[in-house]
């Protein structure tokens, strides 16, 4: 296998002429005819016993070209890549243009690139770092998210339903008099005012009481998942069962002590604001951080090929599938009911996909700049941190994971730590 030709054919592309000798393809060939030969039928000899000469003549030279190329192109391109010397960003465009025996295979490659950049000044930034003060009304309403966790239920009697109440309701919808799939429930517990049902349904429940049977008339959103529910005015039967209301303890010590490890409820207010101090100074470095990249993003030049950031959205919508599978979702059920398609859903990962792969450009260009590379206590030490991430052994995640892989990230990450440590908050 062996490049022919390298050529510049346009900005961050490549095309590569690469061939194959006919001894390497004639070796294909023969591999792909003891692997599927056995399969082939010809008059006169049993099944899968014929000589490939015979089913060359029977079938045509080519009949295990195909095949061949297939099994030798990956190899030969990669090792082309290689002595061409290109970093390519995306799978290369693949064009066949010879096959024989006498001459092999020759194909064209046409790659994409990574794009050389420039990244000026960025050391010395200057960015604005506001850490938000903690106020007693954030602590309160700290104390109030954890009396709502620690409510209890108790029944209401004697009144009707109010906005905030828990409802028990049997209903079922009706469209055009007819009902519809999905329209119903029984003993359907509903807090009034979450917004749990399309707007109208919970407001009209406000106002009756228990035993009540009265109707629910609304109309579904233009936007609505359900094609034939789409903008269309609907009537609910509903009875209402029960009604509900949450009861939150008292905040005093005794509410300290059943909630927390503390004995008085200043100890806890004290903790919250300690934590609370914390998250917001972690929430002010993170967006300095950003406002440090956005900077080194603006100081970055280049042509940045659009592959780039083709390949980064496909990674994304993978990582995306992934977490609805672990929900018991496909990406067509979730597309059905946020009433996107495809394109559209695409376009939501466009913006994040650019900055990230102009982030990673730009930082691996100061890596290369300042000379940075990752000592192999630093390198086993993210193996580590990435082990107990994914909960597995370090040495069952090696394989998995590249230790160039871990390298790269290793000095990208100190390529961060350099920008902020020169950096100026003012």
């Amino acid at each position: 296998m062996s490049l022919v030709s390298k050529n510049n054919v346009a900005t961050n592309k490549f095309e590569l002429e690469i061939q194959v000798p006919a001894e390497d393809f004639e070796k294909a060939c023969e591999q792909v005819y003891k692997r599927k030969g056995k399969r082939i039928e010809v008059p006169g000899f049993r099944k899968g016993h014929a000589p490939r000469k015979t089913i060359e003549k029977l079938y045509g030279e080519g009949i295990f070209f195909e095949d061949a190329v297939n099994d030798v192109y990956p190899g030969a391109l990669q090792s082309a890549v290689e002595e061409a010397g290109l970093e390519i960003v995306c799978r290369p465009e693949v064009e066949v243009t010879e096959v024989s025996k006498e001459k092999g295979v020759t194909f064209k490659a046409t790659c994409t690139v990574k794009p050389e950049v420039t990244v000026k000044d960025y050391k010395g930034i200057k960015a604005s770092k506001d850490v938000e003060e903690v106020t007693d009304v954030d602590i309160t309403a700290e104390i109030d998210r954890r009396r709502e966790r620690n409510a209890r239920t108790v029944d209401v009697e004697g009144r009707a339903v109010e906005n905030g109440d828990i409802v028990n309701i049997d209903f079922e919808g009706f469209l055009d008099g007819v009902p519809f799939d999905g329209g119903k429930g029984e003993n359907f517990s509903l807090t009034i005012g979450s917004g749990q049902f399309i707007p109208g349904f919970e407001e009209q429940i406000i106002g009756h009481n228990i035993g009540d049977e009265f109707d629910v008339n609304v109309t579904f959103p233009e936007n609505y998942h359900a094609e034939e529910l789409k903008g269309k005015p609907t009537i609910f039967k509903v009875k209402l069962h029960s009604i509900s209301t949450k009861e939150l303890p008292e905040a005093d010590d005794e509410f300290a002590k059943d909630v927390s490890e503390f004995d008085t409820l200043d100890e806890l207010k004290a903790d919250i604001r300690k934590h609370l101090e914390e998250a917001n100074e972690k929430k002010a470095a993170d967006a300095f951080e950003n406002k440090l990249i956005d900077t080194v993003i603006e100081n970055m030049e280049g042509e940045i090929p659009q592959e780039m950031y083709e390949v980064r959205i496909d990674e994304m919508i993978r990582d995306f599938e992934y977490r609805l599978q672990s929900q018991g979702l496909n990406l067509d059920m979730y597309l059905q009911y946020s009433g996107l398609d495809r394109d559209s859903f695409r376009k939501t990962f466009e913006a994040q996909a650019q900055r990230q792969v102009k982030v990673r450009l730009a930082l691996e260009k100061i890596v290369e700049v300042e000379g940075i590379a990752p000592t192999d206590e630093e390198v086993e030490a993210e193996y580590a941190r990435l082990a107990d991430a994914y909960k597995m052994d370090v040495e069952k995640l090696k394989p998995v994971i590249s230790a160039e892989d871990v390298k790269k990230d290793v000095a990208v990450n100190k390529a961060i730590d350099l920008i902020k440590d020169s950096a100026v908050a003012e």
